[in-house]
């Protein structure tokens, strides 16, 4: 049986698979940091946290936590006391995201926090997986608890590179540079120098 000209174009249509749409890739805003006299600001605070679709408050207390300072939310920015590398913050950031934002059964974004019973809940509205957000334990150096004098041998683990790409240490207010030293490896150093707050250091073997 011959089909007519409408049949055979009904039935092209209905073979046809829809294309699907390509997914939007989700990217993290890279944070926008600068010194303001003896505070750090984060200007782009409020399109992270819309970005991230958390609430302000709970981001604003896991920097705060993460840098061991105090700060506020102004407007749309954050501003820290003291002063913190841009790199230092944008890894905080995407630590906060990978324990409040990131489903782990499926990585996607589409998740929200629920509290159940007071324990604290990733859910996901993508594949329904859920999971409880497991607290970040304090990332102190145990060197911290020492001021840092010129001289001293101690372990170190950087906890972010700087732009030079050295490891870098937080020792309370004191910032200390480890060449050759990636974030998480405990290094042995000789601090060779201290100016201000910043220390300089050399491997020792």
């Amino acid at each position: 049986m011959t089909l007519s000209y409408e049949d055979l174009l009904k039935k092209a249509y209905t073979d046809i698979t829809e294309p699907t749409e390509a997914e939007e890739r989700f990217v993290v805003p890279t944070a926008r940091t600068f010194i303001e006299g003896k505070t750090t600001v984060l200007e782009n605070f409020a399109e992270i946290a819309n970005t991230l679709r958390r609430d302000q408050d709970h981001l604003m207390k896991h920097l705060l936590g993460e840098l061991g300072t105090a700060g506020k939310i102004e407007g749309t920015r954050a501003v820290f006391s003291g002063k913190f590398e841009r790199e230092q913050i944008n890894a905080i950031i995407h630590s906060y995201v990978d324990d409040y934002v990131i489903c782990s059964e499926c990585g996607k974004p589409d998740t929200r926090l629920v509290k159940t019973d007071r324990v604290l809940t990733l859910r996901c509205d993508a594949c329904g997986g859920h999971r409880p957000v497991r607290k970040r334990r304090a990332t102190v150096d145990p060197s911290a608890a020492a001021k840092p004098t010129e001289g001293a041998i101690m372990d170190v683990t950087p906890q972010f590179l700087s732009k030079r790409g050295d490891g870098v240490v937080k020792i309370g207010r004191y910032t200390m540079y480890v060449a050759n030293a990636k974030p998480g490896q405990t290094v042995k150093v000789r601090i060779t120098r201290i100016a201000g707050t910043i220390v300089f250091t050399e491997r020792v073997d």
